[in-house]
Formats: structure tokens, sequence, C-alpha cells
């Protein structure tokens, strides 16, 4: 004997988000550590900014972030998606295809 599926009673929770294009390296909180403390250990909290930016702070203010990088690749990331030149380019672009001035994927050769 089969048994149908019932459909729950409860609400629906709320919809779930889209997800928006970019990385999809999830990204944990800053953690905030005192300057005196990164001074002190300066090694520990680089190898722990790898996972994690590090947000410095001075007198309970935030002073500067640490940015580690678990890999060379990580690092050749950041400098590209931070070079002003870089971004100056894609911006350009971005201008060319609201003016239609794009090429259809179709078009681009393999």
């Amino acid at each position: 004997m089969t048994s149908s599926k019932r459909q729950s009673r409860s609400s629906r929770s709320s919809p779930r988000r889209q997800r928006k294009g970019g990385s999809r390296k999830r990204v944990p909180p800053a953690r905030r550590v005192a300057l005196a403390k990164v001074k002190d250990d300066l090694s520990r909290y680089l190898k722990l900014a790898a996972d994690g930016e590090i947000v410095i702070t001075r007198h309970g203010r935030p002073a500067g972030i640490l940015i580690g990088f678990a890999t060379e690749e990580d690092w050749f990331d950041y400098r590209l998606e931070h070079h002003p030149e870089f971004l100056r380019r894609i911006q350009e672009a971005r201008r060319a295809l609201q003016a239609g001035q794009g090429v259809p994927i179709e078009n681009v050769p393999d």
C-alpha cells in the first residue's frame, strides 16, 4: 500500500534569496583585533587572514584591514580586481555593451 504525499500545513518559510554573480566562495565575517595584538603576533594573524579579513582596530575603532592569501592565484586575483587600469577597461566594456556595441556570444570564435 502506498501513501500519497501530504502537503505540509505549516506556512512556507521566506523565499530563498537568489545568489548574485561573482565568486561562490563563502566569506566569513571579518574578525576584529586590536593593533597591539597584531603587532605582538603578526605571523599568526597573517595566517588567520588567509581564511578571512581581519579588521585592525585602534582604540576600538577600525584603523586598517589585514588580508591574507592562501595561494599565489588568490594574490593575483586580488591585484587584478583592484588594478585601476583593469577596472577602467571593465567600465568601458560595460558602457559599450549598453550602447549596443557588443558582439553576440554566437559570433565569438571558439
